[in-house]
């Protein structure tokens, strides 16, 4: 019996000291908000994030075809924020509705790449299918929302975001410039 409370006990104090180092490593002021389509209008809170930037946006989604999301990058970059985007080749290039082309023209740089190779020769390679955003280092926005007209207004998606998220913004950054740095 006492070899279970010291077990127990044990496990406990692993527990607590496992916690204390998440809560210094920054995580305890973390925020977090869900949002979920077609009636809540996540479109609106992207905008909101956006608006609110100061320094850099990296966005990486596998489909962005949002005229409203495209132009508060635009705006952003007028504003002096460093924007960067990272969209799935394929998509990019079947699909005229796309957003990067215009996001070029307005002066952000856009990366297109491919997501793993399948194996499948036929197929070729997968889809870079990340939908997420990191904004100042601070914010992570992600989830299953694509930025489409129909990711907001037909399908059911979910977006998180997560303010004040130092630790998870710098992991999302490093993927980030994975995928921007990968060769395409």
């Amino acid at each position: 019996m006492k070899i279970e409370k010291c077990k127990i006990l044990l496990v406990f104090v692993v527990c607590v000291f496992h916690f204390a180092l998440l809560f210094a490593e920054g995580w305890a002021g973390m925020a977090v908000q869900a949002c979920f389509s077609p009636k809540g209008r996540c479109s609106s809170l992207i905008v909101r994030e956006i608006a609110q930037a100061r320094s850099e946006i990296l966005v990486a989604v596998y489909a962005f075809t949002s005229d409203e999301l495209a132009w508060a990058l635009i705006k952003a970059k007028q504003r002096g924020v460093k924007v960067q985007v990272v969209l799935d080749t394929e998509f990019d290039a079947t699909n005229e509705t796309s957003k990067g082309s215009l996001l070029e023209q307005q002066g952000i740089v856009v990366r297109r790449v491919a997501g793993l190779n399948t194996g499948n020769p036929e197929r070729g390679p997968g889809l870079m299918h990340q939908k997420f955003a990191v904004i100042d280092r601070r914010a992570v926005l992600t989830g299953s929302y694509n930025w489409t007209v129909s990711a907001d207004q037909f399908n059911e998606e979910s977006l998180l975001i997560f303010r004040d998220a130092g630790p998870l913004a710098e992991d999302f950054r490093k993927e980030f410039i994975r995928l921007w740095e990968k060769k395409r």
